[in-house]
């Protein structure tokens, strides 16, 4: 193995220590594992990807709420505590 250094931000770092605690490993099998990931997968999403994955999610799923489509910006900030 070749040892390297990253730098974090802080709430990266936080994230990273729980998730590696979760999971019972250490963050840098962590880091490992997050950077297999991005090579296997050919590094960003190319946008026109992007699009056609939400346009196949797109419909899949029920929110219960009638009015969706008109409130959906509240219903996304109340989601996110804003």
């Amino acid at each position: 193995m070749v040892r390297t250094q990253v730098q974090l931000t802080e709430k990266q770092a936080e994230s990273l220590k729980k998730r590696a605690a979760q999971e019972g490993a250490s963050q840098a099998e962590i880091v490992r594992r997050s950077i297999e990931f991005y090579l296997r997968a050919g590094g960003a999403v190319a946008d026109e990807e992007r699009r056609q994955r939400a346009l196949r999610a797109s419909g899949r799923f029920r929110s219960g709420k009638r009015d969706l489509g008109e409130r959906h910006d509240r219903y996304l900030a109340e989601a996110y505590g804003k």
